[in-house]
């Protein structure tokens, strides 16, 4: 292939829209966000949590995120997902669960064919709000502003979620 035909295939690849995939993991109530990244400009298609029912058993309720993941996988086709990294927490056992709910969000993916990019809650700060040490409310006025949002996204998990996506986007445009 001819450089110049090679440097048109990438240009192409590089415009095509991209919907991607936001995640932040949890047992009780794990949230998502989907955007779609076409030529530099970010669009907001959805955002939400999973919920698991505290009656179920924990291995219903890692069932139940998988089972509503693989939902909203068939219906909006991301080209790819961005997942955040496990960071350490004081109690043991939801770090526990967290761990466990990460890894079905993972298996299902992996499962899906879906690439994965996984980022750091301070990489995630650093590409929505520019400071890595950013608190939350910030964070969530910046997911509004980027996304051209009416309202600040909830639940909280949610916004954390777009923001994800906002990163992963970000990750996806110096990447290529």
């Amino acid at each position: 292939m001819s450089i110049p035909t090679l440097l048109g295939k990438l240009k192409m690849e590089t415009e095509k829209s991209k919907i991607i995939l936001g995640i932040d993991p949890g047992f009780a109530d794990m949230g998502y966000g989907l955007i779609k990244s076409e030529r530099n400009k970010l669009e907001c298609l959805d955002y939400g949590s999973i919920k698991t029912f505290k009656t179920l058993s924990l291995s219903e309720r890692l069932e139940q995120i998988e089972h509503e993941l693989i939902k909203i996988i068939k219906k909006y086709h991301p080209d790819r997902a961005t997942v955040e990294e496990l960071f350490f927490c004081t109690n043991v056992k939801t770090a526990i669960a967290v761990g466990q709910a990460r890894g079905v969000v993972l298996l299902t993916l992996v499962k899906n064919k879906i690439p994965l990019i996984e980022c750091t809650p301070l990489q995630v700060k650093q590409a929505v709000t520019g400071y890595g040490k950013a608190d939350k409310k910030q964070v969530q006025q910046m997911v509004k502003i980027i996304l051209g949002l009416k309202e600040t996204p909830k639940p909280d998990d949610a916004s954390d979620a777009l923001a994800m996506a906002i990163c992963g986007a970000n990750n996806i445009r110096s990447n290529n």
